[in-house]
């Protein structure tokens, strides 16, 4: 079994959420996705969430407070190293206090964009979109949504 832990910004404002496009190096497409990433051995998710929205936007940003985690597991037939994976993911509500957007160097980020919330349900994404997002919306006291269904536009 594999594992990864990993830290994502949810950036709303007014009535825009901040996406990333991915495209993936292995060719296998392109989506849309919440800034962030994997959180390196001995770093803080709280510290990697802004790092990440450094990394791929070229956006500065503060913490302004943790959302919720969401744990899931990807079976190996749905995983890209063929074997059962976990991926647990710490989500916080995040701002942008300055930069200019821009590719990620040298990454797998093409651009970021403010995108209406109401225009999410159309895209290609991940499914961090719609935790992260209904993580904000919902405000859920134990910081904890039901398991979200992947398939259609929504992907792992």
């Amino acid at each position: 079994m594999s594992f990864r832990l990993a830290a994502y910004a949810v950036c709303i404002d007014d009535g825009r959420v901040l996406l990333a496009r991915y495209v993936s190096p292995a060719g296998e497409g392109t989506w849309w996705t919440l800034p962030g990433g994997r959180v390196e051995h001995a770093e803080d998710p709280y510290d990697a969430v802004t790092r990440e929205v450094e990394e791929e936007t070229g956006c500065s940003s503060v913490v302004e407070r943790l959302l919720g985690v969401d744990s899931r597991l990807i079976s190996a037939a749905e995983s890209t190293n063929g074997v059962l994976h976990q991926n647990v993911g710490v989500f916080y509500a995040v701002r942008i206090t300055g930069g200019e957007f821009r590719p990620e160097p040298n990454g797998e980020t093409a651009e970021s964009v403010w995108t209406p919330l109401p225009d999410v349900a159309g895209l290609s994404r991940s499914v961090v979109i719609d935790v992260g997002v209904g993580l904000a919306v919902a405000a859920p006291g134990t910081g904890h949504l039901p398991s979200i269904a992947v398939g259609g536009l929504v992907r792992h």
